[in-house]
């Protein structure tokens, strides 16, 4: 805050500008990479997008007994699944990474201007956590 009480607007807007600049740079990262999930040692492996979106199957011959073809087929099934769940935990983990740091002040705030709550008559807004005091604007509300 400015002296006397006053909220910078534009320096808010400018965090806001800044914060949503990452935000985009980081969605991008997250486009670009790719992650593997893999099942049965090596035998399924799976790529996705760091955003989650299944790009590749790749699927190891000697995953396939011709011998038994339908008991194949339903360990080739749990294989590919198992595989799928890996890649898209990588996938998350890589957002988390990527979005966490960006994402983690948004509930508060903005960087450097401290908690909305704290800011006078938005601690009773729907979404702002109570006042000092702990009513909706603080002590004597």
């Amino acid at each position: 805050m400015e002296p006397g009480g006053q909220l910078n607007f534009q320096h808010m807007l400018e965090q806001a500008q800044r914060v949503q600049e990452q935000l985009l740079n980081a969605q991008q990262e997250l486009a670009d990479a790719e992650v593997t999930g893999t099942a049965g040692g090596g035998l399924v492996a799976v790529r996705a997008s760091g955003q989650g979106e299944i790009v590749g199957v790749v699927i190891d011959p000697k995953a396939i007994d011709p011998a038994d073809a339908a008991d194949s087929a339903e360990t080739l099934a749990d294989l590919v699944l198992a595989a799928i769940r890996d890649a898209t935990r990588a996938a998350a983990e890589l957002q988390r990474e990527k979005m966490g740091p960006l994402t983690e002040g948004l509930g508060g705030g903005f960087p450097g201007l401290g908690d909305m709550g704290d800011l006078p008559g938005l601690s009773g807004l729907p979404g702002m956590p109570p006042g000092p005091g702990g009513g909706p604007g603080g002590p004597g509300s």
